[in-house]
């Protein structure tokens, strides 16, 4: 069972090229397990409150994404993309002491952990990969990867409120993507609370870099396959049908497994963080059993 001592919280700072990444450690000293490394992206450490707090049993290390909360981009306009990432987090492995960790890794960050096990398989022992929305392998990629190329230009063209709100429409959208959903304009953003108004800041992670480099990148199946790491997909429950979630059947698919489901939706592991209340209780209790199934 899970301990109820709190872990102490350490943050540190860690200079790489292009960008100095944050990342906190939540050591528990009498652990025997691998270092659980918790990432997402863009979404950072904050999100990641609630399911830590579910292993306080082992040291748990989150980390924010080069330009996202506290990590700090030199350049704020310079592209970022998964092999990117995956090179400050193979940094941020070897400044804690080294692999092999085990890893959750959700989103994007599924998307970055995949790239990060192509070229260091050493680092990770075990990654569970949940909902990378990875358009570039679904059967509708040419229409799925539109989509997401409109999130961005609207975004650039009339700033935050607007591309959060044609994200939401794309992300939510259940089965495969057409030509006519490729082409449909943004939603008023006033509909989901969004301002209206251009600020026009363009430094927005998610509606950056981040909506063209994350769902365009291609995996190396071979590579995946050849890996020491073992492999987890995982889906949401609740979000069957939409584009993360079905990038996860998809790359189950091709590496010749099935994919774990995991209670809620695509923020299942979240306790209120973000303004989302997923299922976090039961997500962190399945979460346990994958993860003690061990490589």
């Amino acid at each position: 069972m899970p301990t109820t001592t709190t872990p102490e919280l350490t943050t540190h700072a860690l200079g790489v090229p292009g960008a100095t990444l944050t990342y906190d450690v939540r050591r528990n000293d009498t652990s025997t397990e691998p270092i659980l490394l918790l990432i997402g992206s863009p979404m950072g450490a904050s999100g990641f409150g609630t399911l830590a707090a579910h292993f306080a049993d082992r040291t748990v290390v989150t980390y924010d994404p080069r330009g996202s909360e506290r990590s700090v981009l030199t350049d704020p306009a310079s592209k970022t993309t998964p092999d990117l990432h995956a090179d400050d987090v193979h940094r941020i492995i070897a400044a804690i002491g080294g692999g092999p960790v085990d890893c959750f890794a959700t989103s994007g960050g599924a998307i970055n952990a995949l790239a990060l096990v192509t070229k260091h398989p050493e680092d990770v022992r075990l990654l569970i990969a949940h909902e990378p929305p990875l358009a570039s392998i679904l059967p509708d990629r040419e229409f799925a990867l539109a989509c997401t190329q409109a999130i961005h230009e609207t975004y650039e063209r009339d700033g935050w409120g607007a591309g959060m709100a044609h994200f939401i429409a794309v992300v939510s959208h259940k089965g495969p993507f057409t030509a006519e959903a490729a082409s449909q304009p943004a939603p008023d953003p006033a509909t989901f609370g969004m301002p209206t108004e251009d600020d026009g800041s363009r430094t927005d992670p998610l509606l950056g870099w981040t909506a063209l480099t994350g769902p365009a990148y291609e995996p190396d199946f071979d590579a995946l396959r050849a890996a020491s790491t073992r492999i987890v997909m995982a889906a949401g429950q609740a979000s069957d049908g939409e584009m993360a979630c079905r990038g996860a059947f998809a790359v189950a698919e091709r590496l010749g497994t099935k994919p774990v489901i995991l209670p809620g939706d695509h923020a299942g592991f979240m306790g209120g963080e973000y303004g989302q209340t997923g299922e976090p209780d039961a997500f962190a209790a399945k979460l346990r059993d994958v993860l003690g199934r061990g490589a």
